[in-house]
């Protein structure tokens, strides 16, 4: 028995949905490559013990965030701009949206666009966030707030994408 077994087979199987969270994370698809990549290169040297004991799929996603996270502290020569590329292309209000949502998310923390990536687009609770972050779930909430509030902050015109139904319904 090799000790890759189902490796080949696991990542056939998750690799959609594994380099979609790496896209989120990054905000770019050759990134989004790379992190995946270099994550999934060090979980096949892991992949016998993680297959039998464990879940695959969660710590392959928290080695994402982590070595994502890890990539975001190394200084950039590139920034990403806060404009919209404006092209002579016309886009209907849900491309613009995405669009500015991107250039939005990158401006958060790392912590945060984590948080965010996991929460709402992954669709993960928040326990399973909180372990996935490797913290608590009042962190999660605490984390989702703030980057919820700086999302507001930054990209007001997408204030119809970033209601709170926690805080709605509180209010009188």
């Amino acid at each position: 028995m090799d000790r890759h077994d189902g490796f080949r087979e696991f990542v056939l199987a998750r690799q959609q949905a594994l380099m979609r969270t790496a896209y989120l994370l990054t905000g770019d698809a050759h990134l989004a490559e790379d992190l995946l990549q270099s994550v999934l290169a060090k979980v096949v040297r892991q992949w016998a013990k993680l297959s039998r004991d464990g879940n695959p799929e969660a710590y392959i996603r928290k080695a994402l965030v982590n070595q994502y996270t890890s990539w975001r502290r190394r200084p950039r020569p590139e920034l990403p701009s806060a404009e919209v590329p404006q092209h002579g292309a016309s886009y209907d209000d849900a491309t613009l949206d995405r669009m500015v949502l991107r250039q939005a998310l990158a401006r958060l923390a790392p912590k945060q666009r984590a948080v965010i990536v996991l929460r709402f687009w992954e669709d993960l609770t928040e326990a399973q966030a909180a372990e996935v972050l490797g913290c608590s779930i009042g962190n999660v909430k605490s984390q989702t707030h703030r980057a919820l509030t700086r999302l507001r902050t930054i990209a007001p015109e997408l204030a119809h994408l970033l209601s709170d139904p926690e805080i709605e319904e509180v209010a009188p």
